[in-house]
């Protein structure tokens, strides 16, 4: 694209160099700091006092984003439809009993699909309490527990820029058919001689009222990620919201490229409107020379 990378790693050493380099804007790609993913939250406050324009959520959403039942609520109460939840902070809280089996369990404090595996959904108190008595003592934090919303997976990307647009892929899942379908860890992150699922296009006007009013109560910025279940009789369930989600080409295996391709957006032109967006909104910044199929500046 004609532009300089430079590579820093997600530490406080390293804002000493970016002070010193100064550079025009920063692709926030931090996930996790120190093994922690809520302190992912440190880097955009970083930047933001150092008035450094980046990409992504400010310090804000990306906190909020690391409260799953917290992020649950404040959907729920915009009118933005969610499944039944109760967060456990011990495995022998009493279950609420308006709750309804099954139950898919989720810690509420990291994302990436960790500990979602077959064993992730109950269908008795027994199971639930095993599952819960592991997860809270392996992981030292709270778990979510929602009903399980039986039915087809749809990933919402919304990418800011001139023209905001939300873009729809629905999971098509081609493993073999299981009581209970949904995408696991390693269906989504590791490497099988046959894919669990691809995407394919989706669309629905209403649905992207409900992505766009997520995106807003959220507090994300640039792009967002959104998965959201359908029911037997059509209706919808944001079951994650992810700030910042994995951002990386096709090859990557990353939903955002995945699911932009199906409607002709590459990579590039991801990246490139990310940029421009960026600098855009940052007061007293030229925009980035962007080189355009290596020819055209812009």
């Amino acid at each position: 694209m004609g532009i300089k990378p430079l590579l820093y790693p997600g530490t406080p050493q390293a804002m000493t160099q970016i002070i010193t380099d100064q550079p025009e804007a920063v692709i926030n790609l931090v996930g996790s700091v120190r093994g922690n993913e809520y302190l992912a939250s440190t880097i955009p406050g970083i930047l933001e006092f150092l008035g450094l324009p980046y990409t992504g959520a400010g310090i804000l959403g990306e906190s909020m984003a690391y409260n799953k039942f917290m992020v649950k609520k404040l959907l729920e109460s915009n009118g933005i439809p969610v499944p039944h939840i109760q967060l456990f902070n011990s495995p022998n809280d009493p279950i609420d009993p308006t709750m309804h089996f099954p139950f898919i369990s989720k810690l509420n404090e990291i994302h990436g699909a960790v500990e979602i595996n077959k064993n992730a959904v109950s269908e008795n108190e027994k199971h639930l309490r095993e599952r819960l008595k592991f997860l809270i003592s392996t992981y030292k934090q709270p778990v979510l527990v929602e009903e399980f919303i039986a039915g087809r997976e749809i990933t919402a990307i919304l990418l800011e820029g001139l023209n905001t647009k939300v873009y729809f892929g629905e999971k098509v899942f081609t493993k073999p058919k299981e009581k209970f379908v949904f995408a696991t860890f390693e269906d989504q992150w590791t490497e099988n001689e046959e894919e669990a699922f691809h995407y394919q296009k989706y669309s629905d006007p209403l649905l992207q009222e409900f992505v766009k009013k997520a995106f807003e109560v959220t507090k994300m910025s640039d792009y967002g990620k959104f998965d959201i279940r359908m029911d037997a009789s059509g209706r919808y369930y944001f079951v994650d919201a992810n700030s910042n989600p994995a951002f990386g080409p096709k090859e990557a295996e990353c939903a955002i490229a995945n699911i932009l391709d199906l409607y002709g957006v590459s990579f590039f032109d991801i990246l490139k409107r990310l940029l421009l967006n960026t600098v855009r909104d940052s007061e007293g910044r030229k925009l980035l020379p962007i080189v355009d199929n290596g020819d055209e500046e812009k």
